[in-house]
C-alpha cells in the first residue's frame, strides 16, 4: 500500500484515485523494481511509447527480449537511469500500457526525484507566485 499511497501523493492524486499494484521484497543489493499498469484514454501506439520512453532523462530502455535484455536489479545497481522494458499493451485495460522498471534506490530515489521535479517546476514557471488580478 505504501507505493499506492506514495504514488498518489507524488502525483497530486485524490485519495480515491484508483491505483494498484503490489510489492514484493526480494533479496537486492540496492535496486528496486515494479511492474506498472497504465490505463489510458485513448489507444497506446507500442512504437511512440517505446521512442517516449527511449528520450525521456532518466530512463534507459532495455527491452529486447529475444536477447534476453530486459530490466533487472543487478544491471540497474550503480546507474543512476532507471531502465524501463517489458513494454506492451495492456492486457487488463482496453486502452493501457503495462512495463517493468528496476532503477537503483541509492541513486535515483525519491530524494534525487523530488529535486529533478523541483528543478522542472522552476524551469517552466510553475514555482512562481501567482499575482492574483
Amino acid at each position: 500500500m505504501k507505493v499506492t499511497w506514495e504514488t498518489r501523493k507524488i502525483c497530486g492524486l485524490p485519495d480515491d484515485f484508483p491505483v494498484s499494484c503490489t510489492a514484493v521484497r526480494i533479496p537486492t543489493s540496492r535496486a528496486h523494481s515494479e511492474s506498472i499498469v497504465v490505463e489510458t484514454e485513448l489507444p497506446v501506439d507500442l512504437d511512440a511509447a517505446r521512442a517516449a520512453l527511449a528520450e525521456a532523462p532518466g530512463v534507459k530502455l532495455v527491452d529486447d527480449t529475444s536477447k534476453d535484455q530486459y530490466p533487472m536489479p543487478i544491471s540497474a545497481t550503480g546507474q543512476y537511469d532507471v531502465e524501463v522494458g517489458r513494454v506492451r499493451k495492456s492486457l487488463v485495460f482496453e486502452n493501457g500500457l503495462e512495463f517493468f522498471v528496476s532503477g537503483d534506490q541509492l541513486l535515483r530515489g525519491a530524494a534525487l526525484n523530488a529535486v529533478l521535479v523541483a528543478e522542472a517546476m522552476d524551469k517552466n514557471g510553475s514555482l512562481k507566485e501567482k499575482v492574483e488580478a
